[in-house]
């Protein structure tokens, strides 16, 4: 079982091979993930709507994320993980160099991902240049929620979109290992996809992305409301094993997302 790296990823980009990726919150399920050969699993601050059951993620903090990863790591042999930094935990270069360094020593992260555009630019060459591997999130920002008042599709207009493909430019060129874009039209995707050289990963961003990343409770039909960008693989099948193995074979193939499943 060769272990998946940045390298990987990047070469999976190249040869046009899809990325499939899931959340995961423990041992358990990461060790599923594992033996479906999920190629990257986001302990994602997801955590805090479908295990805590709050109305967004903002109250999830450092310590979450710091023992989530870690019970994740503990289960996972294969796949790359990518921690995700919580709400405010990454407001300066400090600060959020501090954090990093807790999630990858403490967590065991290999990546840590957090929201933002320009903004977080001069962060992320903060991390890149002490080692730290960043992937970056535009599009949708689920720690902005207030701000954006509300889970919107973002870039439908031509000034947001010129703003995100700006945005996703400066953040490669700041030194961003990956990005993930959520709820964007997909054409958008398509044209952010193919001017980056780092792998981009959609949710509900189109089928371009070089792969998909959705979150596992989501796909086992747990969460009370299946998102539109979303689909629930366990509904045709007869074991949670069975069902995430049907998720990685459809992004493989080109068969998830569908037309549904994009803006």
């Amino acid at each position: 079982m060769q272990k998946v790296t940045l390298n990987t990823l990047n070469e999976m980009k190249k040869q046009g091979r899809k990325i499939a990726c899931l959340t995961a919150y423990d041992a358990g399920f990461a060790r599923l993930l594992d033996q479906a050969s999920v190629d990257v699993i986001l302990v994602g601050d997801s955590l805090g709507m479908v295990l805590h059951g709050e109305n967004t993620t903002l109250k999830v903090s450092m310590n979450d994320m710091i023992y989530h990863t870690r019970i994740v790591k503990a289960g996972c042999r294969r796949a790359l993980i990518v921690g995700d930094m919580p709400f405010m935990s990454y407001a300066t270069p400090a600060q959020a160099l501090g954090n990093a360094a807790r999630l990858m020593s403490e967590g065991g992260a290999e990546v840590v991902k957090f929201e933002g555009g320009a903004v977080v630019a001069d962060t992320i060459s903060h991390l890149d240049r002490h080692g730290v591997p960043v992937c970056a999130h535009l599009g949708l920002i689920p720690q902005s929620v207030h701000k954006l008042g509300g889970y919107h599709v973002q870039g439908r207009d031509k000034q947001t979109a010129k703003q995100i493909l700006n945005d996703a430019k400066l953040l490669e060129k700041a030194g961003a290992a990956m990005l993930v874009l959520e709820c964007v039209p997909h054409q958008l995707a398509g044209e952010v996809t193919g001017v980056l050289s780092i792998p981009v990963i959609g949710i509900g961003a189109g089928a371009q992305c070089d792969g998909q990343v959705l979150v596992l409770y989501d796909i086992l039909g747990i969460t009370e409301r299946q998102p539109r960008v979303s689909k629930n693989f366990l509904e045709s099948e007869t074991s949670i094993q069975a069902a995430i193995e049907k998720y990685v074979n459809a992004v493989r193939v080109g068969e998830f997302p569908a037309a549904e499943h994009q803006f």
